[in-house]
């Protein structure tokens, strides 16, 4: 049975430990630095598994030594964006906390794939990469998955079909600049634009992009979380079942899509090996400006964090 480890036990790791018990994925462990509320959590979701016919193992942790032998660890720990707050705002305080992630990571569970929820998700998962020095097939952000379903649950809404029958795909940073990628959304195949005008497909664009914003406004003390665990467990699902599943993710980019040295949302193939392929997608001219504008922004970023000259 795999190990699968947790790390933050708030909204977002907590829902996705159930999603995860209630797969059977594997045995839970739920990390926090507020012990009491990992271990209470854990035994909530471990005392639930009766009802809801999940047989898992589920325990909870204050020690980051907890995640020794994790086959995979989902990085959720961080500070949730209040009203007005950028993703960009959050980023020296959560580059501290994942800065402390990663070293436990590396020390404890070399071996283990990461998928990393914490914002500004492009940059703290580039951190987690470079600290860790993993290979790129080992560490991967949850972005694409979450806003490319934002975008596909709008443009049901919009069409009135069902959202299973949509597909469309959010690439770039998980910031203001995402973007979502109108050449290819389909309803069963056929293009979005047979069913809504281009002026209100640009407003679906933008409530897209501004996702994730919109909920913090609604919820006023926290941010969304039901929908970026259930995109996280979605990847996590994909390599430890070996899915081969073609999602977007934030994927460590070496050449692909004509840039290097940063992770990006990108088309990728999550299977056993954990990102086993990137795919390079023909975009329009317009997209590829969005695209490398977006790029820029996560760049800049990265460039924010001061980094030491990387080892060679």
């Amino acid at each position: 049975m795999p190990k699968i480890s947790v790390v933050g036990a708030g909204n977002v790791g907590a829902s996705a430990a159930l999603y995860l018990a209630e797969a059977e994925m594997g045995d839970v462990t739920l990390v926090d630095i507020m012990e009491g509320v990992a271990k209470g959590k854990a035994l909530d979701l471990l005392q639930a598994g009766p009802v809801r016919g999940y047989d898992t193992m589920i325990e909870g942790s204050g020690d980051m030594r907890s995640v020794t032998g994790s086959d995979l660890i989902i990085v959720t720990a961080g500070l949730p964006r209040k009203p007005g707050m950028s993703r960009t705002d959050l980023l020296k305080a959560n580059a501290d906390i994942i800065r402390g992630i990663a070293k436990a990571i590396k020390e404890h569970a070399p071996k283990a794939f990461v998928i990393t929820v914490t914002n500004p998700l492009d940059v703290m998962t580039y951190l987690l990469h470079r600290i860790t020095a993993f290979p790129r097939e080992r560490v991967i952000g949850m972005a694409g998955v979450l806003d490319s379903a934002r975008f596909r649950a709008f443009l049901a809404m919009e069409i009135g079909v069902s959202v299973e029958d949509i597909q469309a795909m959010v690439l770039g940073g998980h910031g203001d600049t995402m973007v979502p990628i109108l050449s290819n959304a389909t309803v069963s195949g056929v293009p979005v634009q047979k069913f809504v005008a281009r002026e209100r497909l640009g407003e679906i664009v933008q409530r897209t992009r501004d996702g994730g914003a919109e909920i913090v406004k609604l919820l006023q003390t926290g941010s969304a979380f039901y929908g970026p665990a259930a995109s996280a467990v979605q990847m996590a699902e994909a390599i430890l079942k070996d899915k081969k599943r073609l999602l977007p993710a934030c994927a460590y980019l070496n050449g692909e899509y004509g840039f290097r040295d940063l992770y990006l949302g990108v088309p990728v193939i999550l299977g056993s090996r954990g990102l086993e392929k990137i795919v390079e997608l023909d975009l329009t001219a317009e997209e590829k400006a969005a695209l490398a504008k977006s790029a820029e922004d996560v760049k800049k970023g990265i460039a924010d964090l001061e980094l030491e000259p990387a080892a060679r």
